[in-house]
């Protein structure tokens, strides 16, 4: 299956929060898209691997994501060592994506800026023709890269290039994060108190895509970082 945006996260619900409304606006166009996640979050404080893994499941069908994989990489430990990097090339040459989405290239959570540069390296990697991948099959997978790759943000304020109205797809993005059930504010859990399961978190998802859409005159929006520089030969098609 080809795809026209595939999203990489370094744990799942990586992509909901920070990606999930692009997602869901370029499905509901027609767009076909896909999340690979690189670890099972096993290291989180609450939940499971198991739960979290059906938790993404289902988040990734609320976005109207074609696919959703996960590589299984150590959470906590994530490399971009060439094994890694030629992983995620297997992933890019699969679903050959024209565009490709990942973590943002610092943040709160180790795993996350080296994700970033993880993914950005393999999809250079992806496109030598010189380095031979199969697919499960054990077919030889063509040699890929994308058009656009972009980095989307999370825990930190980082300045983007680039602000993307998500209004149409705000309600399915909130609705993927609180499918991560086990992760995020829930008064009726057991489970110890983290950053992210506070109630005044998942507020603050809403309150900075309302602030980046006030930016581009919006009601929602979310912000990425240009990997490779942006040409176009129509200003009048940019706001």
């Amino acid at each position: 299956m080809k795809l026209d945006i595939l999203a990489f996260g370094a744990h799942p619900d990586d992509v909901e929060l920070g990606a999930g409304g692009i997602l869901a606006v370029h499905a509901a166009r027609g767009h076909k898209t896909g999340i690979v996640d690189l670890t099972r979050g096993e290291m989180g404080t609450r939940g499971t691997p198991e739960i979290r893994d059906e938790e993404a499941r289902v988040a990734a069908e609320i976005l109207g994501c074609e696919i959703r994989e996960n590589l299984c990489m150590p959470d906590g430990m994530v490399s971009y060592d060439h094994e890694s990097q030629l992983q995620v090339a297997r992933m890019i040459r699969k679903y050959q994506p024209e565009i490709v989405l990942m973590n943002a290239p610092t943040d709160r959570h180790p795993d996350h800026g080296r994700a970033s540069r993880l993914v950005e390296e393999a999809c250079f990697v992806s496109g030598l023709h010189k380095i031979e991948l199969e697919d499960e099959k054990g077919q030889l997978l063509a040699p890929w890269r994308p058009k656009s790759m972009y980095k989307y943000l999370q825990f930190y304020n980082l300045e983007p290039s680039l602000i993307v109205d998500v209004s149409a797809g705000m309600d399915q993005k909130m609705e993927s994060i609180l499918a991560h059930t086990s992760q995020f504010y829930n008064p009726n859990s057991t489970e110890p108190e983290t950053v992210i399961a506070s109630k005044g978190f998942l507020d603050s998802v809403k309150a900075r895509a309302v602030d980046w859409g006030r930016i581009i005159g919006a009601t929602y929006a979310e912000p990425l970082i240009v990997v490779r520089h942006v040409g176009t030969d129509d200003l009048m098609q940019l706001k």
